[in-house]
């Protein structure tokens, strides 16, 4: 499936786990997993967008798609300040820019 820029804009995705090695766990750094992305290729055209997480409270908290992760179109996203916490991981975030 190619993705346009008119899909991209309000595209929702789950957050699936955040990004660890063997010994360390990166807090700002998330795996995210959208539904209509199946490959690395089309994974890598969602670099540099913005997405935005909504707590339950109404507070956003806003990353930036770094890069693809692994060959099946997971993506990495990268949160400033004191990263994501642990309520988002299997929740709802959407790409706004």
């Amino acid at each position: 499936m190619a993705l346009s820029k008119l899909d991209v804009l309000g595209l929702e995705g789950v957050i699936s786990n955040y990004r660890q090695g063997r010994h360390t766990i990166h807090l700002k750094h998330c795996i995210i997993v959208f539904p209509n992305v199946k490959t690395r290729k089309e994974a890598n055209k969602l670099c540099g967008r913005t997405v935005v997480w909504v707590s339950s409270t109404g507070k956003e908290l806003k990353g930036i798609i770094s890069r693809a992760h692994g060959n099946s179109g997971a993506v990495r996203a990268h949160f400033k300040k004191a990263g994501v916490p642990g309520q988002a991981l299997g929740t709802k975030i959407k790409i706004i820019k």
